[in-house]
């Protein structure tokens, strides 16, 4: 009952944001930050690496599993490098970026808010313990927080299921 009263208050703010076209900050009484606090974190999905897996093998884990399935890497950001090179120790993190740019193109061109996932992102990471982490977006909250036409809804779920089968091979190593 809860997740489908987060996803009723997602679906209501990504609606308003679609329409708004506004840069403004939202700063009224009504906007509740309990609730903001659990969208962001329904939004986002947490699989611990596990053990005898390091961050390296489960990134080319996953790029082998997107090369398998298809599903194009069109960015590759190793922000902690990026933090050391100007003079601050930084913990591993490194953001991959995944894509089907056509499946894109017919999901921008159906609602423009699709636009600001794009494209599904994934970032490993470790965190003060050394401990290797995957994170990404909750790819069922694209699914059930805007209504697909039936055309598009197979398109989304190939998406998700590809995002979490490149995730799953990150996890587990799995070459």
């Amino acid at each position: 009952m809860n997740r489908m009263i987060v996803s009723l208050a997602l679906a209501i703010g990504l609606s308003v944001a679609a329409h708004a076209g506004s840069k403004k900050e939202i700063d009224t009484p009504a906007f509740d930050k309990v609730v903001a606090q659990q969208m962001i974190d329904n939004s986002i999905q947490r699989f611990e690496i596990a053990d005898g897996v390091s961050v390296d093998d489960a990134i080319q884990s996953m790029q082998l599993r997107s090369n398998m399935l298809n599903f194009k890497l069109v960015a590759d950001l190793p922000l902690s490098e990026q933090v050391k090179a100007m003079g601050q120790d930084a913990n591993y993190m490194r953001i991959l970026a995944f894509c089907d740019a056509l499946i894109a193109k017919k999901m921008v061109e159906y609602n423009i808010i699709f636009a600001g996932f794009l494209p599904c992102r994934i970032a490993v990471l470790e965190d003060s313990n050394g401990k290797g982490w995957i994170v990404t977006q909750n790819m069922d909250m694209m699914l059930h927080a805007v209504d697909l036409p039936e055309d598009l809804q197979p398109l989304a779920k190939k998406v998700r299921d590809t995002i979490y089968s490149i995730v799953d091979a990150g996890v587990n190593g799995d070459l």
